[in-house]
């Protein structure tokens, strides 16, 4: 069936499209243009006056939500969380691990991996695009809420017994490259076709760039679980707001990172290099109480997430966040949206499916209005919320 989408605009979101018609057909967008240039073919209409179409939104670094936690990797567990992505527009993820013994660990991979690589059918529901695994690569100084015993020095060894677990689902690893053994990690990363994240890192300056030199191309949480930036001393930091070719994610909540740091931030990365990321867990949509994030209790109460007195993940959204841009630091409706669109489909080399919005991508969109509210998710061609 042919499916044919109307709104009053289009974020591609490299630019606006006013008064669009988007055609669909078997999930995939078939053409694009303004209404003017030609007239839409016969086909079942879904038009959205007054508000506006985007790419579905991508997580990259998400533990859970709906009161369900990633590492539980089930099917009912993922099915709830990809249920709740898809009300605030986000199509597409990373089910993202904590740090836990290596039993755990490779349990969880293991159950991941075998949902993550069937061709599934999950009409309504966000899709598993492989698994971050953030730890237990990662520095005891910057660890945050990662049981310190459950820490593992990195080495291509220990890396491929992950791998084989999730059957070659990971997708991106967050490592601290000043620990021993990480360049030769982050090298063999490289060959699997896996993304190494700079974070959860006490590196030097020095340290920074030889992870990046090794092949790190991205950072995980920037500020948070990082070397505080120094004059004198720059550190990690230094390195990921000033080199050009890393992009680097952020939880923009306003808790984690005050708005003005913020700011910094995405004046430093710029609008094709800066990644929103939530770090949402499973009290996401939840009401104030003790969750789970990997097995630990964490207390939630007014927006934070604590355990023993620090931040353990966020219950934000990805449609917040990109709000909260907007707000924050005054970017327009568009430029925030590629933090969540354009910008994650790039870093995952993946495009040529989702991101943006053209001829021969997936049909997964967004209705928003203009402040940025989800109207609609779209996932297919079909209204999934």
């Amino acid at each position: 069936m042919t499916t044919v989408i109307t709104a009053s605009r289009l974020i591609t979101p490299i630019e606006w499209i006013e008064s669009p018609t988007v055609v669909v057909e078997d999930g995939y967008i078939t053409a694009l243009r303004p209404r003017s240039d030609a007239e839409a073919p016969a086909g079942r209409l879904l038009d959205f006056p007054d508000l506006i179409l985007a790419p579905g939104f991508i997580d990259i670094h998400i533990h859970g939500g709906a009161g369900r936690d990633a590492m539980e990797a089930s099917e009912s567990a993922l099915a709830q969380i990809e249920r709740q992505l898809v009300k605030h527009g986000v199509t597409a993820y990373l089910p993202t691990t904590v740090t836990a013994s290596q039993e755990k660990t490779v349990k969880a991979l293991d159950g991941l991996g075998k949902l993550i690589g069937p061709a599934k059918k999950n009409q309504g529901r966000a899709a598993a695009l492989g698994i971050h695994l953030e730890g237990p690569f990662i520095s005891h100084e910057k660890r945050g809420v990662h049981p310190p015993q459950d820490l593992l020095a990195p080495s291509p060894q220990a890396l491929e017994r992950f791998w084989q677990a999730s059957a070659g689902t990971i997708r991106m690893m967050t490592i601290a490259p000043e620990l021993v053994g990480a360049t030769e990690t982050i090298q063999y990363a490289r060959t699997l076709g896996v993304h190494s994240s700079l974070g959860h890192s006490n590196a030097t300056y020095q340290e920074a760039q030889s992870g990046i030199a090794a092949g790190a191309d991205h950072a995980t949480h920037t500020f948070n679980a990082m070397r505080a930036l120094d004059h004198r001393d720059p550190g990690i930091l230094g390195v990921v707001l000033e080199n050009d070719e890393l992009t680097a994610d952020i939880i923009a909540d306003g808790i984690h990172v005050h708005p003005s740091t913020l700011n910094l931030f995405l004046r430093a990365k710029g609008a094709d290099r800066a990644i929103l990321i939530t770090d949402a867990i499973s009290a996401t949509d939840m009401p104030d109480g003790v969750y789970s994030l990997g097995g630990l209790e964490v207390q939630v109460s007014d927006g934070r997430c604590e355990y023993q007195s620090k931040l353990a993940g966020s219950v934000l959204t990805l449609d917040r966040a990109i709000r909260n841009v907007m707000t924050f630091a005054g970017w327009k409706l568009q430029q925030a949206v590629r933090l969540a669109t354009l910008n994650p489909a790039q870093r995952l080399g993946i495009t040529d499916q989702r991101g943006l919005l053209a001829r021969g991508r997936r049909a997964d969109l967004v209705v928003l209005t203009p402040e940025g509210q989800v109207a609609h998710t779209i996932i297919g061609g079909e209204i999934a919320n």
